[in-house]
């Protein structure tokens, strides 16, 4: 106790915190805004995605392979049982997490993880399971889709889960890595984004129902890894954000049937420096909204709509990995206008961005010793 109050005075004399304290609660200064970050929870195990109770908690799945249920006052759930056998290797393991449209209701839980497909070959798979009333585990656990082919590499795993106003969910597939040319190949899921039913299957209106050489579930092809998705709140399409190699990080509106070019066009260069594809653009592939070069490396991201920062409705903030910040992208109809980038000092890796029903914004930092912070307004 004394070693701690000392601590502290020295701080107060400095005009600084000491690092463990300073990281609970922590003011930053914005073009638009001065904000609060606070640590809601702490000690997640590389926290991967995030979602909202009716009743306010919050669930965390942990890239390690645990589901957790993080109360008001942070307290941490044990690992919620029955989620289903998860390789945890490289890049993947337990990843995204949403509720069913319909939750208060049924209780429904969609998660997106790294499956074990045998002989070391896995792949990006999702299940739905019923959550028990007391929390405590899932029940009646149902694979819904399995991105195939398999592969024995454990990068881009992609597995971001949206669900359309129609109730159908868009997941978002990465290109293994070692698999990118297949991005092009309409016969695969691999780099693609797919729409789904929410019990399994092709969803109603997809671009390639009847095509023999096509995957029926695939939305839009030519992507190598989008970690970012979102529903736009007027028009309800889909926007997304890819990760590119040295550069080349992409915002999109992925339409329907569309390619977005991957490998064959990109604004980044391969990590040896060579070029990549035919170049920036080429007849019948789209281009993006908005790009990054070089990289910030985005994962999570959010339209902010709430009433907490009145200044920020209608941006789009992104998490990012390299960058350890926040992109909060300034929009018009279809177009980004203008970028600021929040939270460099924080020094994290921001995995996902969230806008909560409190109107606050809520992130996960990935790392072993992963926090939960929360952004409000300073007063």
């Amino acid at each position: 106790m004394l070693g701690l109050r000392l601590a502290l005075a020295c701080a107060l004399t400095l005009g600084a915190l000491p690092p463990a304290l300073a990281q609970d609660t922590q003011r930053f200064r914005t073009e638009k805004a001065e904000v609060i970050v606070e640590t809601v929870a702490r000690d997640l195990q590389n926290p991967w995605g995030l979602a909202f109770l009716p009743d306010g908690r919050m669930l965390v799945s942990e890239r390690a392979g645990r589901l957790r249920l993080v109360d008001a006052n942070g307290g941490l759930s044990e690992p919620i049982r029955g989620l289903p056998p998860i390789a945890v290797r490289g890049q993947g393991g337990l990843l995204d997490i949403a509720l069913d449209p319909g939750f208060s209701r049924n209780r429904l839980v969609y998660m997106s993880y790294a499956e074990d497909r045998g002989e070391g070959r896995a792949g990006t798979s999702v299940a739905r399971a019923r959550l028990a009333e007391n929390g405590a585990a899932l029940e009646n656990l149902q694979v819904i889709f399995r991105q195939e082919p398999s592969h024995t590499g454990s990068n881009h795993w992609g597995s971001r889960l949206v669900f359309d106003r129609e109730g159908n969910l868009f997941v978002t597939l990465g290109d293994r890595f070692d698999l990118r040319s297949q991005a092009q190949n309409p016969a695969n899921h691999i780099g693609k984004i797919v729409r789904i039913k929410p019990e399994g299957g092709a969803a109603p209106g997809n671009p390639f129902l009847n095509r023999e050489d096509t995957r029926p579930e695939i939305w839009s092809l030519g992507h190598r890894n989008l970690q970012s998705a979102a529903l736009h709140p007027t028009t309800g399409e889909l926007w997304t954000v890819e990760h590119g190699a040295r550069g080349g990080d992409e915002v999109n509106i992925p339409q329907k049937g569309r390619n977005y070019g991957w490998p064959v066009i990109s604004y980044g260069v391969d990590y040896s420096g060579a070029k990549i594809g035919e170049g920036t653009s080429k007849p019948g592939l789209e281009q993006p909204v908005y790009f990054w070069d070089p990289s910030i490396a985005p994962s999570g991201m959010a339209f902010y709509t709430g009433d907490k920062f009145p200044a920020w409705r209608g941006s789009i903030l992104v998490g990012a990995l390299a960058g350890k910040l926040v992109s909060r992208l300034e929009t018009s109809g279809n177009r980004v206008t203008g970028e600021e980038r929040m939270l460099q000092q924080l020094g994290e890796r921001i995995r996902d961005v969230r806008q909560g029903p409190d109107g606050f914004v809520y992130l996960l930092t990935d790392s072993r010793n992963g926090r939960i912070l929360r952004m409000k307004p300073a007063t």
